[in-house]
Protein backbone atom coordinates (compact mmCIF):
# COMPACT_ATOMS: atom_id res chain seq x y z
CA UNK A 1 0.00 0.00 0.00
CA UNK A 2 2.84 2.39 0.91
CA UNK A 3 4.46 1.72 -2.45
CA UNK A 4 1.21 2.55 -4.23
CA UNK A 5 0.81 5.77 -2.24
CA UNK A 6 4.39 6.74 -3.03
CA UNK A 7 3.80 6.00 -6.71
CA UNK A 8 0.58 8.06 -6.75
CA UNK A 9 2.40 10.92 -4.96
CA UNK A 10 5.12 11.11 -7.63
CA UNK A 11 2.54 10.88 -10.42
CA UNK A 12 0.69 13.79 -8.84
CA UNK A 13 3.86 15.86 -8.55
CA UNK A 14 4.72 15.16 -12.20
CA UNK A 15 1.22 16.18 -13.27
CA UNK A 16 1.40 19.41 -11.27
CA UNK A 17 4.79 20.24 -12.78
CA UNK A 18 3.49 19.58 -16.27
CA UNK A 19 0.39 21.75 -15.74
CA UNK A 20 2.58 24.45 -14.19
CA UNK A 21 4.85 24.34 -17.21
CA UNK A 22 1.90 24.77 -19.57
CA UNK A 23 0.56 27.72 -17.56
CA UNK A 24 3.97 29.39 -17.37
CA UNK A 25 4.60 28.75 -21.05
CA UNK A 26 1.32 30.41 -22.00
CA UNK A 27 1.97 33.35 -19.69
CA UNK A 28 5.55 33.97 -20.86
CA UNK A 29 5.09 33.28 -24.56
CA UNK A 30 3.50 36.29 -26.23
CA UNK A 31 4.18 35.28 -29.83
CA UNK A 32 2.32 33.00 -32.19
CA UNK A 33 3.15 29.33 -32.05
CA UNK A 34 3.46 27.75 -35.48
CA UNK A 35 1.52 24.86 -36.88
CA UNK A 36 3.84 22.27 -38.43
CA UNK A 37 2.83 21.33 -41.96
CA UNK A 38 3.95 17.97 -43.40
CA UNK A 39 1.60 17.39 -46.28
CA UNK A 40 0.94 18.15 -49.94
CA UNK A 41 4.56 17.53 -50.87
CA UNK A 42 6.29 20.06 -48.61
CA UNK A 43 7.07 20.81 -44.96
CA UNK A 44 6.94 24.16 -43.21
CA UNK A 45 6.00 26.13 -40.11
CA UNK A 46 2.70 27.97 -40.53
CA UNK A 47 2.24 31.14 -38.46
CA UNK A 48 -1.19 32.75 -38.16
CA UNK A 49 -3.41 34.31 -35.50
CA UNK A 50 -6.76 32.78 -34.69
CA UNK A 51 -9.70 34.24 -36.61
CA UNK A 52 -7.48 35.51 -39.43
CA UNK A 53 -9.41 35.49 -42.70
CA UNK A 54 -8.31 36.15 -46.27
CA UNK A 55 -5.07 38.02 -45.53
CA UNK A 56 -1.77 38.40 -47.36
CA UNK A 57 0.65 35.50 -46.88
CA UNK A 58 4.45 35.65 -47.04
CA UNK A 59 6.50 32.56 -47.85
CA UNK A 60 9.94 32.73 -46.21
CA UNK A 61 12.21 30.81 -48.56
CA UNK A 62 14.76 28.76 -46.63
CA UNK A 63 12.88 28.58 -43.33
CA UNK A 64 14.97 28.02 -40.22
CA UNK A 65 15.32 30.58 -37.44
CA UNK A 66 15.38 33.41 -40.00
CA UNK A 67 12.16 32.21 -41.62
CA UNK A 68 10.43 31.57 -38.30
CA UNK A 69 11.35 35.05 -37.04
CA UNK A 70 9.93 36.82 -40.07
CA UNK A 71 6.89 34.55 -40.37
CA UNK A 72 5.96 35.40 -36.79
CA UNK A 73 6.46 39.11 -37.47
CA UNK A 74 3.96 38.95 -40.31
CA UNK A 75 1.50 36.90 -38.26
CA UNK A 76 1.73 39.46 -35.44
CA UNK A 77 0.64 42.07 -37.99
CA UNK A 78 -2.48 40.05 -38.80
CA UNK A 79 -1.03 38.43 -41.91
CA UNK A 80 0.13 34.87 -42.56
CA UNK A 81 3.71 33.60 -42.54
CA UNK A 82 4.98 30.31 -43.95
CA UNK A 83 8.56 29.43 -42.98
CA UNK A 84 9.60 27.05 -45.74
CA UNK A 85 12.84 25.04 -45.59
CA UNK A 86 13.87 23.06 -48.65
CA UNK A 87 17.14 21.39 -47.60
CA UNK A 88 18.72 19.91 -44.52
CA UNK A 89 15.58 18.64 -42.80
CA UNK A 90 14.58 15.00 -42.65
CA UNK A 91 12.89 14.07 -45.91
CA UNK A 92 14.40 17.03 -47.79
CA UNK A 93 17.46 17.19 -50.05
CA UNK A 94 20.77 17.40 -48.23
CA UNK A 95 22.40 19.84 -50.64
CA UNK A 96 21.08 22.94 -52.47
CA UNK A 97 21.50 21.59 -55.99
CA UNK A 98 18.95 20.52 -58.59
CA UNK A 99 16.18 21.68 -56.26
CA UNK A 100 12.81 21.08 -57.92
CA UNK A 101 10.56 24.13 -58.09
CA UNK A 102 7.53 21.84 -57.83
CA UNK A 103 8.25 21.74 -54.09
CA UNK A 104 7.52 25.47 -53.82
CA UNK A 105 4.59 25.17 -56.21
CA UNK A 106 3.07 22.64 -53.80
CA UNK A 107 3.44 25.07 -50.90
CA UNK A 108 1.89 27.92 -52.91
CA UNK A 109 -1.08 25.76 -53.97
CA UNK A 110 -1.63 24.64 -50.39
CA UNK A 111 -1.54 28.23 -49.13
CA UNK A 112 -4.09 29.33 -51.72
CA UNK A 113 -6.61 26.87 -50.24
CA UNK A 114 -6.32 28.09 -46.64
CA UNK A 115 -9.20 30.22 -45.36
CA UNK A 116 -6.74 32.53 -43.59
CA UNK A 117 -5.08 33.42 -46.89
CA UNK A 118 -6.13 35.71 -49.73
CA UNK A 119 -5.05 33.63 -52.76
CA UNK A 120 -4.40 36.85 -54.68
CA UNK A 121 -1.91 38.10 -52.08
CA UNK A 122 0.89 35.55 -51.81
CA UNK A 123 4.40 37.01 -51.56
CA UNK A 124 7.75 35.21 -51.60
CA UNK A 125 10.69 36.52 -49.61
CA UNK A 126 14.32 35.47 -49.43
CA UNK A 127 17.82 36.68 -48.62
CA UNK A 128 21.05 36.11 -50.53
CA UNK A 129 20.81 32.87 -52.54
CA UNK A 130 17.29 32.44 -51.21
CA UNK A 131 16.53 35.86 -52.72
CA UNK A 132 17.79 34.45 -56.03
CA UNK A 133 15.39 31.55 -55.53
CA UNK A 134 12.47 33.80 -54.50
CA UNK A 135 12.82 35.82 -57.72
CA UNK A 136 12.98 32.61 -59.77
CA UNK A 137 9.87 31.20 -58.07
CA UNK A 138 7.91 34.41 -58.68
CA UNK A 139 8.94 34.53 -62.33
CA UNK A 140 8.08 30.83 -62.81
CA UNK A 141 4.64 31.01 -61.19
CA UNK A 142 3.34 34.50 -62.08
CA UNK A 143 -0.29 33.34 -61.90
CA UNK A 144 0.14 32.41 -58.21
CA UNK A 145 2.69 34.84 -56.74
CA UNK A 146 1.69 38.47 -56.17
CA UNK A 147 4.97 40.05 -55.11
CA UNK A 148 8.61 39.53 -54.13
CA UNK A 149 10.85 40.72 -51.31
CA UNK A 150 14.56 40.12 -51.97
CA UNK A 151 17.31 41.02 -49.51
CA UNK A 152 20.86 41.03 -50.98
CA UNK A 153 19.48 39.72 -54.28
CA UNK A 154 21.00 38.05 -57.30
CA UNK A 155 20.13 39.00 -60.86
CA UNK A 156 21.07 35.57 -62.23
CA UNK A 157 20.85 31.89 -61.37
CA UNK A 158 24.16 30.33 -60.34
CA UNK A 159 25.46 26.78 -60.64
CA UNK A 160 25.63 24.47 -57.64
CA UNK A 161 29.42 24.80 -57.59
CA UNK A 162 29.34 28.29 -56.09
CA UNK A 163 29.01 26.58 -52.71
CA UNK A 164 32.19 24.73 -51.67
CA UNK A 165 30.31 21.99 -49.79
CA UNK A 166 28.19 21.02 -52.81
CA UNK A 167 29.18 18.18 -55.13
CA UNK A 168 32.04 18.76 -57.55
CA UNK A 169 29.97 17.85 -60.59
CA UNK A 170 28.59 20.93 -62.35
CA UNK A 171 24.80 21.03 -61.95
CA UNK A 172 21.93 23.48 -61.93
CA UNK A 173 20.86 24.81 -58.57
CA UNK A 174 17.18 24.79 -59.55
CA UNK A 175 15.04 22.93 -62.05
CA UNK A 176 11.39 22.74 -63.08
CA UNK A 177 9.60 19.85 -64.79
CA UNK A 178 12.92 18.10 -65.15
CA UNK A 179 14.52 21.02 -67.00
CA UNK A 180 17.45 23.00 -65.58
CA UNK A 181 16.95 26.67 -64.83
CA UNK A 182 19.76 28.27 -66.93
CA UNK A 183 22.74 29.16 -64.77
CA UNK A 184 26.16 30.76 -64.75
CA UNK A 185 28.67 27.89 -64.56
CA UNK A 186 31.30 28.51 -61.90
CA UNK A 187 34.45 26.76 -60.79
CA UNK A 188 34.55 26.23 -57.06
CA UNK A 189 36.15 28.97 -55.03
CA UNK A 190 39.79 28.26 -54.23
CA UNK A 191 41.77 29.08 -51.11
CA UNK A 192 45.09 30.82 -50.62
CA UNK A 193 48.05 30.85 -48.27
CA UNK A 194 46.46 33.28 -45.81
CA UNK A 195 43.56 32.64 -43.44
CA UNK A 196 41.28 35.20 -45.14
CA UNK A 197 39.40 35.29 -48.42
CA UNK A 198 37.58 38.03 -50.35
CA UNK A 199 34.25 36.49 -51.28
CA UNK A 200 32.97 39.37 -53.40
CA UNK A 201 35.80 39.03 -55.94
CA UNK A 202 34.68 35.48 -56.74
CA UNK A 203 31.18 36.64 -57.64
CA UNK A 204 32.35 39.67 -59.60
CA UNK A 205 34.41 37.33 -61.75
CA UNK A 206 31.23 35.36 -62.38
CA UNK A 207 29.37 38.48 -63.47
CA UNK A 208 32.11 39.08 -66.04
CA UNK A 209 30.96 35.96 -67.93
CA UNK A 210 28.67 38.05 -70.12
CA UNK A 211 27.54 35.28 -72.46
CA UNK A 212 26.35 33.14 -69.57
CA UNK A 213 24.93 36.14 -67.72
CA UNK A 214 22.52 36.80 -70.59
CA UNK A 215 21.12 33.27 -70.60
CA UNK A 216 21.09 32.89 -66.82
CA UNK A 217 19.42 36.24 -66.06
CA UNK A 218 16.31 35.76 -63.95
CA UNK A 219 13.26 36.68 -66.02
CA UNK A 220 12.06 39.20 -63.46
CA UNK A 221 9.86 40.93 -66.05
CA UNK A 222 7.50 37.93 -65.82
CA UNK A 223 6.77 38.59 -62.15
CA UNK A 224 3.12 39.51 -61.78
CA UNK A 225 3.32 41.92 -58.89
CA UNK A 226 5.45 44.53 -57.12
CA UNK A 227 9.10 43.89 -56.26
CA UNK A 228 11.20 45.36 -53.47
CA UNK A 229 14.96 44.87 -53.23
CA UNK A 230 17.18 45.68 -50.24
CA UNK A 231 20.96 45.69 -50.42
CA UNK A 232 24.00 47.12 -48.67
CA UNK A 233 26.41 49.17 -50.74
CA UNK A 234 29.23 47.64 -48.70
CA UNK A 235 28.14 44.01 -49.15
CA UNK A 236 31.42 42.07 -49.12
CA UNK A 237 29.91 38.61 -49.56
CA UNK A 238 28.58 39.16 -53.05
CA UNK A 239 27.81 42.27 -55.16
CA UNK A 240 24.13 42.50 -54.24
CA UNK A 241 23.81 46.23 -55.01
CA UNK A 242 25.32 45.72 -58.46
CA UNK A 243 22.95 42.83 -59.13
CA UNK A 244 20.00 44.86 -57.83
CA UNK A 245 20.86 47.49 -60.43
CA UNK A 246 21.01 44.78 -63.09
CA UNK A 247 17.49 43.72 -62.12
CA UNK A 248 16.31 47.32 -62.30
CA UNK A 249 17.76 47.76 -65.80
CA UNK A 250 16.15 44.54 -67.03
CA UNK A 251 12.76 45.62 -65.69
CA UNK A 252 13.16 49.01 -67.36
CA UNK A 253 14.06 47.48 -70.71
CA UNK A 254 10.97 45.28 -70.50
CA UNK A 255 8.56 48.05 -69.38
CA UNK A 256 7.68 46.35 -66.11
CA UNK A 257 4.10 47.30 -65.22
CA UNK A 258 4.18 46.85 -61.46
CA UNK A 259 5.82 48.94 -58.76
CA UNK A 260 9.51 48.40 -58.15
CA UNK A 261 11.82 49.61 -55.41
CA UNK A 262 15.60 49.24 -55.39
CA UNK A 263 16.66 50.35 -51.89
CA UNK A 264 20.37 50.50 -51.13
CA UNK A 265 22.03 51.43 -47.84
CA UNK A 266 25.43 52.99 -47.26
CA UNK A 267 27.63 51.47 -44.54
CA UNK A 268 25.54 48.27 -44.66
CA UNK A 269 26.63 44.79 -45.64
CA UNK A 270 25.24 41.36 -46.45
CA UNK A 271 23.32 40.70 -43.23
CA UNK A 272 20.63 43.36 -43.43
CA UNK A 273 17.84 40.76 -43.55
CA UNK A 274 18.60 39.61 -39.99
CA UNK A 275 16.55 40.47 -36.91
CA UNK A 276 16.21 44.29 -36.96
CA UNK A 277 16.03 44.42 -33.16
CA UNK A 278 19.41 42.72 -32.80
CA UNK A 279 22.38 45.07 -33.09
CA UNK A 280 24.81 42.26 -33.84
CA UNK A 281 28.54 42.89 -33.42
CA UNK A 282 29.90 39.99 -35.47
CA UNK A 283 31.44 41.19 -38.72
CA UNK A 284 33.02 38.05 -40.17
CA UNK A 285 32.08 34.52 -41.09
CA UNK A 286 33.96 31.26 -41.66
CA UNK A 287 34.02 29.27 -44.89
CA UNK A 288 35.74 25.91 -45.27
CA UNK A 289 37.53 25.39 -48.57
CA UNK A 290 39.28 22.08 -49.18
CA UNK A 291 39.47 21.36 -45.48
CA UNK A 292 40.83 24.75 -44.45
CA UNK A 293 38.83 27.48 -42.67
CA UNK A 294 38.97 31.04 -43.98
CA UNK A 295 37.53 34.22 -42.51
CA UNK A 296 35.48 36.47 -44.75
CA UNK A 297 33.84 39.83 -44.15
CA UNK A 298 30.11 40.50 -44.28
CA UNK A 299 30.67 44.19 -44.97
CA UNK A 300 29.10 47.27 -43.43
CA UNK A 301 29.46 48.23 -39.79
CA UNK A 302 27.35 47.80 -36.66
CA UNK A 303 25.62 51.17 -36.91
CA UNK A 304 25.09 50.99 -40.67
CA UNK A 305 23.64 47.49 -40.55
CA UNK A 306 21.38 48.31 -37.60
CA UNK A 307 19.94 51.43 -39.25
CA UNK A 308 19.48 49.58 -42.54
CA UNK A 309 17.69 46.65 -40.89
CA UNK A 310 15.28 48.90 -39.01
CA UNK A 311 14.50 51.10 -42.00
CA UNK A 312 14.11 48.07 -44.27
CA UNK A 313 11.63 46.48 -41.87
CA UNK A 314 9.42 49.58 -41.95
CA UNK A 315 9.52 49.71 -45.75
CA UNK A 316 8.93 45.97 -45.95
CA UNK A 317 5.76 46.12 -43.86
CA UNK A 318 4.48 49.10 -45.88
CA UNK A 319 5.19 47.18 -49.09
CA UNK A 320 3.22 44.12 -48.03
CA UNK A 321 0.31 46.05 -46.61
CA UNK A 322 -0.15 47.73 -50.02
CA UNK A 323 -0.34 44.47 -51.95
Amino acid sequence: MRKNRKYIFFIGIAALLFVGYLIADNMLFNGIKPYSVHESGFQANYFVKENTKSKAAVILIGGGQWGDYWAQQFANKGMVGLSLPYIGEEGLPRLPEEIELEYFENAINWLRKQSEVDPNKIIVMGASRNAELALIIASTFPESVSGVVAYAPSSVSWSNTVLPYNSNELKSSWKYKGVDIPYVPMNKIIGNESDKIKMVDYWKNGLAKTNFILQAAIKVEKINGPIILFSGNDDKVWPSSIMADMIERRLGHNSFEHSFQNIKYDNAGHLISNNPDNNSSYRTGIINIDGKDYKYEFGGNNIGDFKAKQDAKLKLMEFIEKI
